[in-house]
């Protein structure tokens, strides 16, 4: 059974003035997203910030939504790091807290091989009992998983389950799809292409664009698994503009933006990322005026 289906909202972090983590900002936010029909929301992720947060700020982030989830979707806690101990540490905290599963991405800078990667993972996985989502980003990170790779991994250790892909290689994703078959569940990690990989037997999406778009995002799933492919392309297609918007620059200076445009501020981010650039702000706000999110 899948830890989620339809679209995963990889939350952002809010941050106050002094740059501790806003709580009750974090609070409204989780709220928002499940009032809005989101299917799951990722913690601590990369459009958390969770690379720039203290061990102490990420546990706490985790424990702080499950408990204001309370059950009513399912939480995936990001638990990854380029240091495998880490990774580890992380991920037996989060499973105290009652997280339903785990995002672990490849571990970046060290450039791990594919034989570093397998056992990577599957240290991790045997650390824990929880099922978990490898995360496939090689433009962050410097490290791919080949297909080959994910499928020696989804077959020989029982909870890993699921990869979230964001090659933005298709030709990639129906090799994993095809030596994987239903031992993986494979979710988009990108937003300008959750239809195409749906189209492969994809579950969802773990996205970005449903911080400031959620029902929307849920829709595009959905048309789909309802059947209407045409709707579906539609809602995926009208999307496009603003996802452009959302990533040019880097993840999440502009979703930041976007939130504080809908008057819902969720703070600075941390240093290194700095504020955005008024000329690409200006290219968010009309991309969220047209889709109607602003």
């Amino acid at each position: 059974m899948s830890i989620f289906k339809g679209a995963g909202v990889a939350i952002t972090t809010p941050f106050l003035a002094n740059g501790e983590v806003d709580y009750d900002t974090f609070r409204d936010q989780i709220e928002y997203q499940i009032q809005n029909g989101t299917d799951a929301i990722i913690v601590c992720g990369t459009t958390g910030e969770a690379s720039c947060l203290s061990h102490e700020e990420h546990l706490d982030c985790i424990k702080f939504c499950v408990e204001v989830v309370n059950k009513r979707i399912p939480v995936i806690a990001g638990t990854g790091s380029n240091c495998t101990e880490t990774a580890i540490y992380l991920s037996t905290e989060a499973e105290k807290y009652g997280v339903d599963g785990l995002l672990v991405v490849t571990p970046y800078y060290n450039k791990a091989t594919q034989k570093g990667l397998i056992e990577h993972y599957t240290m991790v996985a045997n650390s824990v009992k929880l099922p978990i989502i490898m995360y496939n980003v090689p433009s962050r990170t410097g490290c791919n998983i080949l297909p080959e790779t994910a499928a020696k991994l989804c077959k020989n250790v029982p909870n890993i389950v699921g990869i979230k892909e964001a090659s933005g290689d298709i030709s990639q994703v129906a090799k994993v799809a095809l030596l994987c078959g239903d031992d993986i569940d494979i979710y988009s990690g990108n937003d300008d292409q959750i239809i195409p990989i749906l189209a492969l037997g994809g579950k969802g999406v773990i996205s970005v664009l449903s911080n400031v778009a959620p029902k929307q995002t849920h829709d595009i799933c959905q048309a789909f698994f309802d059947g209407d492919t045409a709707k579906a392309a539609k809602l995926q297609i009208e999307a496009i503009p603003l996802v452009g918007a959302l990533f040019c620059e880097v993840n999440p200076i502009p979703v930041k933006k976007a939130i504080e445009l809908q008057g819902r501020d969720t703070g600075v981010v941390r240093r290194p990322l700095t504020e955005m650039e008024s000329q690409n702000a200006e290219r968010l706000k009309k991309e969220m005026q047209a889709y109607n999110v602003l």
